[in-house]
């Protein structure tokens, strides 16, 4: 790699951060999961799927005190990267002061705490420059991060603010088997089960994965953002070549148009190798198209008319159409908006 290259993924990097705190040496009421969070958690976000850097990360397993930590979240807002990220796994708490998050040195007794505030740190996160702020919390009380006073019905999120918490601000976040409950399905979501077709997570899917999750659950994961457009916490190798995507818009004229298929699309509609093959025999070219039609079928973006597979479609002369999905789809790749 040549120095301009390495010079453009370097300050790449630099312009995706992460901060990843996970704390379990608590001297009263020591946890077991946090620092197993953070592992897990930058086992996920730290590499895209094609193996290339996604995010700069920095670690603070078991930090002492909210003075380390605090120091360390400015660092992590300063200047104006393009997305920075902050994570706590630990124990946070609710007291007269609002929402806090709770580190070992600050523990005075097992019924009270003195931690970092909630709104001291959103007070950092709102006057950053950085594009994207985003915070996720796995910890108790964790849905009071963004209001100002404890009395407060609301959150004050400035544009480019997403957070993200375990659970409301009057529950407890659990933790199972060596990890957060919470981070597990983050971590699930963001190896995959929130990727879209064209391979990229947002913080948005993410959150509709996490929902999903805990919809049997009495924990109650919480969302909050003031942003113009989510961005792009990751890129998986999507599950259909983006090529392919991109290609229906040559394949359907327009979006609501449909694609007319007979025996020629089918490969096995061959005389050579099928006794019964029928006229018009497989052609190279429709044959190539079906295939592509056929996956996006797979993915939900194209269905047959009248029948219940494609290959039935296409032998039987018929059609396929865009699904509503598709047609959203078509109309990205008309205006190139699919990368």
């Amino acid at each position: 790699m040549n120095i301009k290259a390495f010079l453009f993924r370097f300050f790449r990097i630099k312009m995706r951060r992460a901060l990843l705190i996970g704390i379990d040496n608590y001297p009263v009421k020591p946890l077991s999961g946090c620092v197993n969070d953070v592992k897990s958690l930058r086992s996920a976000l730290e590499f895209n799927g094609d193996g290339g850097r996604n995010f700069d990360i920095t670690e603070l397993p078991n930090v002492k005190n909210s003075k380390m930590a605090m120091k360390e979240i400015i660092n992590l807002f300063d200047g104006t990267p393009d997305i920075a990220l902050l994570y706590f796994s630990g124990h946070g708490c609710m007291n007269y002061t609002g929402a806090e998050l709770v580190f070992p040195d600050d523990m005075k007794s097992s019924t009270y705490y003195v931690g970092l505030q909630m709104r001291t740190i959103m007070d950092v996160v709102n006057k950053s420059k950085a594009k994207h702020k985003v915070i996720i919390l796995d910890c108790c009380k964790s849905g009071g991060m963004g209001k100002f006073h404890i009395d407060s019905n609301s959150s004050e999120l400035q544009p480019g603010v997403t957070i993200l918490s375990a659970c409301r601000e009057n529950e407890s976040a659990v933790e199972s088997n060596g990890q957060g409950l919470f981070t597990k399905a983050l971590c699930y979501a963001l190896n995959g089960a929130a990727a879209d077709y064209t391979g990229k997570v947002s913080i948005g899917s993410v959150y509709s994965c996490i929902d999903r999750y805990f919809s049997l659950t009495e924990q109650r994961p919480i969302f909050k953002s003031n942003e113009e457009e989510f961005t792009t916490l990751k890129t998986l190798t999507p599950r259909i070549g983006i090529n392919i995507i991109k290609d229906i818009v040559n394949i359907f004229k327009s979006a609501d148009a449909q694609y007319a298929l007979n025996p020629s699309y089918e490969f096995t509609n061959d005389p050579n190798t099928n006794s019964m093959a029928i006229q018009p025999y497989a052609e190279p070219v429709n044959v190539a198209t079906m295939k592509k039609l056929q996956k996006l079928e797979r993915i939900g973006l194209v269905e047959p008319v009248g029948e219940e597979h494609m290959y039935f479609a296409a032998m039987h002369s018929k059609s396929c159409v865009l699904t509503e999905e598709g047609k959203f789809y078509w109309q990205l790749a008309r205006k190139g908006l699919i990368s």
